[in-house]
């Protein structure tokens, strides 16, 4: 029993800190302990750690750690494209040692055996693609044609120059400090991709996103179908009702047929935890990306966007409580000749409540284009080659 509550309490700690961590700036955890390991794992961990090495290794120990703190925060460097190729090989040996044993099995045929590692060998094919092309780098040969391909809306994108490469800066595109290059269609730095993610290689990283979530639903699907298959061949549902006497209802063996996995088979039901919830948090991450490829939107420009809706949102009222407070004292004055009713003046709307600010993006030209220009980049395209070859 040992084991079973172990995985259980591992679990359940695995679950709380992911919330915790993806879920904890929430307003509906605003107070909770959940906000506080959030803020913990962000920072306080992080700055109780810097302290510490203070402490203990005086000014020499914090140069080294900002040091190392600068390469992997702060420089181009492969520390997480090696992490992702050691958890996905791992994962996939320790599926092989634990599970391939019983396929083929009552459930699943040998051929799982070769999709599985066909599954693997795509994933990290995007992976290396995402990682290694060519984000959409901006430079002196190719500004002209991007500046017209993207034209500025002059609302969160205008004519400027980039202070860093001296060339004009392209609507969409920015200067990423960490490569040091300017991103045409800048998205986000990628960590584990150790690449920029802008308009070259957007569609490698949707797939990237896509395989990986289904890879991950595909590994946690055949080892509950494997687990099952085991209950079948076993027969430990003929065995607890018919040797046992246990009531043939799924409230009445489900406890003990959990129990009798989780004792011999912790590890495959660790795996299989451990992947269900990666496909969870990729299903996220996908949605996320998705919404932004069929609006036309990056992440970069969703910022972009909130910082003015809200700098907008801000003047707009002040613009409208300065109308609201001009015409109450007009009122005032045509109270004392026309009297309002209560009834009129309570159900009266206030100025505030009209105030509307509307996102215009110039660059949505609806759910099909948006989807073409992810797949097939503008910068591919042959109308955008022959502008680069009669240029040149």
């Amino acid at each position: 029993m040992e084991v079973e509550w172990f995985l259980v309490i591992h679990g359940l700690v695995t679950l709380l800190v992911l919330i915790s961590f993806l879920c904890g700036q929430w307003p509906i955890f605003e107070g909770t302990f959940i906000q506080k390991i959030h803020f913990f794992l962000t920072f306080g961990a992080c700055d109780y750690f810097r302290r510490f090495v203070g402490a203990v290794f005086g000014q020499r120990g914090s140069n080294a750690l900002f040091c190392v703190e600068y390469y992997c925060c702060d420089r181009p460097n492969p520390t997480l494209q090696v992490i992702y190729l050691g958890i996905i090989g791992a994962s996939y040996y320790l599926i092989v040692q634990s599970a391939f044993k019983y396929i083929p099995g009552h459930y699943l045929g040998e051929m799982h055996r070769y999709i599985s590692l066909l599954a693997v060998g795509g994933g990290i094919l995007l992976f290396l693609l995402t990682s290694f092309s060519d984000p959409g780098t901006v430079n002196a040969g190719n500004v002209s044609h991007y500046l017209s391909a993207y034209p500025y809306d002059n609302i969160i994108f205008s004519e400027k120059e980039c202070p860093t490469c001296k060339i004009p800066k392209p609507a969409r595109s920015k200067h990423c400090s960490i490569c040091d290059r300017c991103v045409a269609k800048f998205d986000h730095h990628c960590g584990w991709m150790n690449n920029c993610i802008g308009e070259k290689n957007s569609r490698y990283f949707m797939a990237f996103l896509l395989w990986h979530f289904l890879l991950c639903l595909y590994g946690a699907v055949a080892i509950a179908l494997v687990l099952a298959g085991r209950l079948k061949e076993l027969r430990v549902i003929d065995i607890l009702t018919v040797y046992y006497g246990f009531e043939k209802s799924f409230s009445s063996l489900a406890p003990h047929v959990a129990v009798w996995l989780l004792d011999s088979y912790n590890t495959q039901i660790l795996i299989m935890v451990f992947l269900a919830i990666i496909s969870m948090l990729l299903a996220g991450f996908l949605a996320y990306h998705t919404k932004l490829c069929v609006t036309n939107t990056t992440t970069n420009e969703t910022f972009k966007w909130q910082e003015y809706l809200s700098w907008k949102r801000k003047v707009n009222e002040a613009k409208a409580s300065a109308a609201a407070l001009k015409a109450s004292l007009g009122e005032l004055n045509h109270e004392k000749k026309h009297p309002v009713s209560k009834w009129n003046a309570f159900f009266q709307r206030s100025r505030l409540e009209e105030v509307e600010v509307v996102k215009n993006n110039i660059y949505d030209k609806g759910v099909l284009q948006n989807v073409f220009e992810i797949v097939v980049p503008l910068s591919t395209r042959r109308s955008f080659l022959q502008r680069k070859s009669k240029s040149g």
